[in-house]
């Protein structure tokens, strides 16, 4: 695989992700919708920021944008300047079905397509610690592997294209689980005069530890720093492409689809952009106490 490649959306993950390459010695060429960020990005981390048309000449193109629609949108405004063999890279929190409906479409062009969401928010963006979960044909993830070890630690190919969103969506929605379900268990024992830091300095040596009593709430909840890396809207987005999933699947799946109704709830009561740990907000209204 040559060392040309372009990256389309410099949000929080693609920013991080796109500047790791180019720290790799790849020659990446940047677009974004607000095109002053793509200027930034290359006085910043190098590269060159390229419209569209220039962007889809290169060998691998990535896409890390907010919705599968844009995605789609993307794949028809440069599908006349797409070069044959190559392989677009998307790693959008994205659709199974629109991503199986992309891929179809690009075949035409004679490119490749694979669905590689992540894992490691923008920690690992930045670091280049990231976890891939990628759905394609084995020869194209092959092909780019080497490509995407610049900006993960571990890199897993899990089925045909659309299993890779599949499994984005399935882990996010057990992550609004495990984020809810903890923020319930904590606004009671507050209630009941346990302070939330001794309850989960108990909790995370105990079988009830999730990366939510570990990590989120320690560093957000109890602190009250709310730092937005993740945004609850987003969130939402992803637990409800797992109603998908589910559906598909022909499961009833009561606790998940629960959990959808209460994500979507908090979405309206809390707010798009607020961070996805903010959701324990409307728990906290609920319990009249701040887990805090």
């Amino acid at each position: 695989m040559g060392k040309s490649v372009a990256f389309l959306g410099l949000g929080a993950m693609g920013h991080p992700m796109a500047c790791n390459l180019s720290k790799a010695g790849y020659e990446v060429k940047v677009w974004n919708r607000t095109a002053s960020r793509a200027e930034e990005f290359a006085a910043a981390c190098g590269g060159e920021a390229v419209g569209l048309e220039e962007a889809a000449g290169a060998a691998v193109i990535f896409s890390c944008m907010p919705t599968s629609s844009e995605v789609e949108e993307l794949v028809s405004r440069t599908f006349e300047h797409l070069s044959r063999g190559a392989v677009w890279v998307d790693c959008t929190s994205g659709d199974p079905q629109t991503s199986r409906r992309i891929a179809s479409r690009l075949a035409e062009a004679g490119v490749e397509f694979l669905d590689a969401p992540v894992s490691g928010g923008t920690d690992g963006a930045a670091a280049g610690t990231l976890t891939f979960m990628v759905g394609g044909s084995e020869a194209a993830f092959e092909q780019v592997k080497p490509v995407l070890e610049a900006m993960g630690k571990k890199i897993v190919h899990v089925g045909p294209v659309g299993s890779g969103h599949a499994l984005k969506a399935v882990n996010n929605t057990l992550l609004a689980v495990n984020l809810w379900a903890a923020g319930e268990g904590l606004a009671a024992l507050v209630k009941q005069g346990v302070d939330p830091r001794v309850a989960l300095e108990v909790i995370n040596a105990s079988s009830g530890r999730s990366n939510a009593t570990e990590n989120l709430i320690p560093q957000r909840v109890v602190t009250r720093a709310w730092p937005n890396t993740f945004k609850l809207g987003l969130l939402a987005k992803d637990v409800g492409i797992g109603m998908k999933v589910l559906d598909g699947a022909d499961l009833p799946a009561p606790l998940l689809r629960l959990t959808h109704e209460v994500y979507q709830m908090a979405r309206r009561e809390v707010g798009p952009d607020a961070d996805h740990a903010e959701a324990l907000k409307l728990i906290e209204r609920w319990a009249g106490v701040e887990i805090a």
